[in-house]
């Protein structure tokens, strides 16, 4: 564990709701370090799921308003944990979902740097006006690369991590049917259970799409499927104003328009249209595993990725909690261009 601490060393400085104490990250912006065949992708530095279940059960019992819950169990056996702050259900809730698919873990590297910092009073008084739900891995059997199929073209040195689940279902495609029990975990037992307002749904997209001529840090969109209420569709783009507004304003982020389709398979669509709620996806920079190069990204890139997700969930609650969230400029979506691949990517939502 003393080595995922030190890896994460960059967001653990980090002051919530301040400035970062070090200097932006080299590669942030522009064309930052692609891995191409000379820089390692190692997955060693990555919390396991046994690692991520120890630090949520240590922080459980240091932390007085944190609750510790399993929701469910995956396909193989693992619990899937919700970490929650309900401090009065009568206060606006988030919830913040992270690795439907398992080869996008450095939003859960953020997630888990987050809750630890909601134990200090860097947040007093922020937890008394917004009730906060975490999903931290959703996908554990594709984290741990525990699949049914075989791996042997992934890149990554160390454990292998997949988009699938354990029979080698997209977990973000299956918010209607909901057959696997990864996904009927997070309908039957929080979206069913809680009283949510707004989720943003935390992804890492491809290494290569770009705003502008130059590479992005990450992507952000609201639900398309025209079936979601059109006022639905305005507090999302609220949400995202709050997001794109405190990523834009460090100096290092460059975010575009997310290209994304209007399934109600999709999670930002599905989940808005079934339960009410105000949705975002966020797509982070570069993968941590992947068979195909222009996916990932070197792991020198870890930090500036990490550090955009806590300033996105440390934004949102902030936002949330002194009700600048229903005042804030979403206009920026009229302008806000969509991003273009430089070269043919997979699908990553």
């Amino acid at each position: 564990m003393k080595k995922k601490v030190a890896a994460l060393s960059l967001a653990g400085i980090m002051a919530l709701g301040g400035v970062f104490a070090v200097s932006s990250p080299a590669g942030a912006t522009g064309e930052g370090p692609n891995y191409g065949g000379n820089e390692t992708v190692q997955t060693q530095i990555l919390h396991t799921y046994q690692e991520m279940a120890d630090f949520l059960k240590t922080q459980d019992k240091k932390q007085k308003a944190m609750q510790l819950e399993v929701i469910g169990k995956t396909v193989k056996g693992r619990d899937i944990f919700l970490v929650k702050y309900i401090t009065d259900e009568n206060n606006p809730t988030v919830l913040f979902l992270t690795q439907q698919h398992g080869n996008e873990q450095l939003t859960t590297e953020g997630a888990l740097e987050f809750i630890k910092h909601l134990g200090t009073n860097k947040t007093k008084g922020v937890l008394d006006n917004v009730n906060i739900l975490i999903i931290p891995m959703l996908n554990a059997d594709g984290a741990m690369g525990d699949v049914d199929f075989p791996l042997d073209d992934y890149i990554a040195t160390g454990r292998h991590l997949t988009r699938y689940n354990a029979v080698g279902t997209d977990l973000n495609r299956d918010h209607v049917a909901k057959a696997q029990p990864e996904t009927q975990a997070l309908h039957d037992n929080v979206l069913n259970k809680y009283d949510i307002d707004y989720m943003i749904d935390l992804h890492h997209q491809g290494t290569q799409s770009e705003v502008n001529g130059k590479l992005v840090s990450g992507s952000i969109l609201y639900p398309t499927n025209s079936a979601v209420d059109p006022e639905l569709v305005d507090r999302s783009k609220k949400l995202g104003a709050v997001v794109y507004h405190a990523v834009d304003s460090k100096g290092w982020g460059h975010v575009g328009k997310y290209a994304g389709g209007s399934a109600l398979t999709i999670a930002r669509n599905g989940i808005a249209k079934e339960y009410g709620i105000a949705t975002l996806l966020f797509e982070m920079r570069g993968m941590s595993d992947h068979s195909s190069e222009s996916a990932i990204l070197g792991q020198k890139s870890n930090g500036y990725l990490i550090k955009q997700t806590i300033t996105t969930l440390d934004a949102t609650v902030r936002a949330i909690a002194d009700g600048t969230i229903e005042t804030v400029d979403a206009s920026f979506w009229d302008t806000l261009p969509e991003q273009t691949s430089r070269s043919g990517e997979e699908e990553d939502e």
